[in-house]
């Protein structure tokens, strides 16, 4: 019943002691139904263990007496381990990212940023977007707010503004919060931001190369653009006129 030390290289906070490894004389026992037993002496408790085939694993070392546990301890790190991942879960809604947004935004760029924000909401982080106004774009701050709102209403099946999109100095603020996770729609990239299969389309068979054609005179050559490349390549007329 007694179990190896962990490895050195394992953190304090992680070690537990389980049987023979806890150093108390007498702890306060938890049954294997989560009743009080009382506190009993670390010989008995490991015989009580040992009837009801499971570990005895100490969950609290700094009480007095220290506070133990009849489990099975496989089963109890499977536990501890699923907690931490909850916990995780939970700390990434204080992460907070940024994307940032100009009132010429290109619409292509503009879908890039609602498609990082989306997956940043789908891992329940924060999104902080912040427009910036150059120059002569501090004229017409309209322009602005009419890409913010549009961020806002695309973004609306995933995330939630905390507050009405603001001018702070020279740029728009706004922050959003991820929805619910029963209440927010499924990332359309996936889990890892990938592209589904079913948006790249069907893959087309691979077509035979075409056979090369013989070598002709240097002036047909210099007529038709090569093979693969581009007809109206601004390169071609300056390769043409250099002298050979």
């Amino acid at each position: 019943m007694s179990r190896p030390f962990s490895p050195r290289s394992s953190s304090p906070s992680s070690y537990v002691r389980v049987n023979g490894k806890i150093r108390a004389r007498e702890v306060r026992v938890i049954g294997p139904d989560g009743g009080q037993l009382g506190v009993i002496a670390l010989v008995d408790a490991i015989n009580l263990a040992r009837q009801h085939g499971v570990d005895l694993v100490e969950i609290a070392p700094n009480a007095t007496p220290p506070v133990c546990r009849l489990v099975d301890y496989g089963k109890y790190r499977y536990e501890q381990s699923k907690k931490e991942k909850e916990a995780k879960k939970h700390q990434h809604a204080n992460k907070v990212k940024e994307i940032q947004l100009s009132p010429s935004i290109d619409p292509h760029d503009f879908g890039v940023k609602l498609s990082h924000a989306i997956d940043f909401l789908c891992e329940e982080m924060k999104v902080k977007v912040t427009l910036r106004f150059r120059g002569r774009e501090m004229a017409h701050k309209e322009f602005g707010f009419q890409q913010v709102q549009k961020f806002i209403k695309d973004i609306t099946p995933y995330g939630h503004p905390d507050a009405d999109p603001k001018l702070i100095g020279k740029g728009i603020v706004l922050m959003l919060s991820p929805l619910p996770r029963n209440k927010r729609a499924k990332n359309p990239r996936g889990e890892t931001g990938a592209e589904p299969e079913s948006a790249k389309g069907p893959v087309e068979p691979e077509r035979e190369r075409p056979k090369k054609a013989p070598k002709q005179s240097s002036t047909v050559e210099s007529a038709q653009p090569p093979s693969g490349g581009f007809a109206n390549n601004p390169f071609s007329e300056l390769e043409n006129k250099v002298p050979h």
